[in-house]
């Protein structure tokens, strides 16, 4: 049980936790909220309330062994790691490695030490029969990465899972909407709580993460700028869904400022004049733990992710669309760049990838533009036999049939 108070400091407010670990040992901790002491305390006391539900108390790990089950070994590992990657991939790590991995291997009862590269293609193959192959490489990334910790600690001389087969990966196609599709879309989501986010994905090719964390510090209407330097994601942390608020992009390449288009700017301005009433009417009843942000309803709640990716499918498919995911408007928006002439190099920068590779291996065949291009070299490098000689010469082959 954590229990917490606000304290001022220098000016500020800070949120004060008291919990106990499982050790029964007592520990205080101070989190700025960034809050000025003048005129924020309500809205510090609901910043407590949201630090005090997602804060979890640290646990202590058990000394780790050689000859301990590799289950528990995954288990304390999970821990660990937890402290060194973001909590987002903590969160994947602890689903898949809770939910399938540590139940599999505890039915085997093998010890970290005894844990050979047949027992984790025995698991694989298990898995195939009931689960995706992307899914099994995920898995081996868990496995891989828990052994590699394995041996930097002495805990295993070899990582044997580095002695297995991955299965090959599914190729996946995603949905593309044409120009006259997402006028439909456009058109079916006009006055509804979907119309801006889709807006937003479509034109800019934003993720899920980046369209909802978008601040208005990041809207800078003078200079006409929109810069993507924010997430908001969900990941599941201890069997709890728990909404992720990073501020930062995915990779460096995802931190990119993009044109405030003229539309886009009128649909922002609507938009942030719209919350400031909703502020003064809904008063002390409006939630201010997520003030800044764009996406907001009336009463200040933020759009939660898992809405947009449960709620879109079904809203397309209902208004006669090819069923797609949210995020295959961000894939519409790279086809439909294409197919207007901008390069796949461009199109890397405009979507934020790290990689060109990533943009070629995904966007490439729909590459027209440039195949024509390669055509009319072949056209202007080869001289062509003429049409006519080939009519000809049909023609005498059918005069002697």
């Amino acid at each position: 049980m954590v229990s917490g108070h606000l304290q001022i400091k220098k000016g500020y407010y800070y949120a004060v936790l008291s919990y106990y670990d499982n050790r029964g040992k007592r520990h205080v901790k101070y989190v700025a909220t960034g809050l000025p002491e003048k005129g924020n305390k309500r809205r510090a006391e609901t910043v407590l309330v949201k630090i005090r539900n997602e804060f979890e108390p640290p646990i202590h790990v058990d000394e780790l062994r050689s000859d301990m089950l590799f289950a528990d070994y995954l288990l304390e590992w999970l821990q660990i790691v937890k402290m060194r990657v973001k909590i987002t991939t903590y969160g994947s790590y602890e689903q898949m490695t809770k939910q399938t991995i540590e139940p599999y291997f505890r039915k085997q009862h093998l010890s970290l030490a005894q844990l050979e590269a047949r027992h984790i293609q025995q698991f694989y193959s298990e898995k195939l029969k009931t689960v995706s192959a992307n899914s099994v490489i995920h898995y081996h990334a868990v496995i891989y990465q828990a052994l590699k910790y394995a041996m930097k600690t002495d805990l295993v001389t070899q990582n044997v899972a580095m002695k297995v087969d991955r299965p090959k990966k599914n190729d996946f196609q995603p949905v593309f909407l044409d120009a006259a599709q997402l006028a439909k879309l456009f058109e079916a989501v006009k006055g509804t709580k979907l119309e801006l986010p889709v807006l937003v994905a479509a034109f800019y090719g934003l993720r899920r993460g980046e369209v909802l964390g978008l601040k208005w510090d990041a809207i800078d209407f003078e200079r006409g700028t929109i810069t993507i330097k924010r997430t908001v994601t969900t990941a599941m942390i201890d069997g709890k869904e728990t909404v992720i608020e990073q501020d930062s992009a995915k990779t460096k390449s995802s931190l990119r400022t993009l044109p405030l288009v003229g539309s886009f700017r009128r649909y922002f301005e609507e938009v942030k004049a719209a919350q400031e009433r909703n502020k003064e009417i809904c008063g002390s009843s409006y939630n201010y733990a997520h003030d800044g942000y764009v996406f907001v309803d009336e009463m200040g709640d933020r759009i939660k992710p898992n809405w947009l990716t449960t709620t879109f499918p079904d809203f397309v498919e209902k208004h006669g669309l090819p069923r797609m995911r949210f995020h295959d408007l961000r894939h519409s928006c790279a086809s439909l760049l294409l197919a207007n002439g901008v390069p796949l190099k461009q199109i890397q920068e405009w979507l934020g990838h790290s990689d060109f590779s990533t943009t070629a291996n995904i966007y490439a065949h729909l590459d027209y533009t440039s195949k024509l291009s390669s055509a009319q070299a072949m056209v202007d490098g080869i001289a062509l036999p003429q049409a006519d000689h080939f009519g000809s010469r049909w023609d005498r082959i059918a005069e002697k049939g």
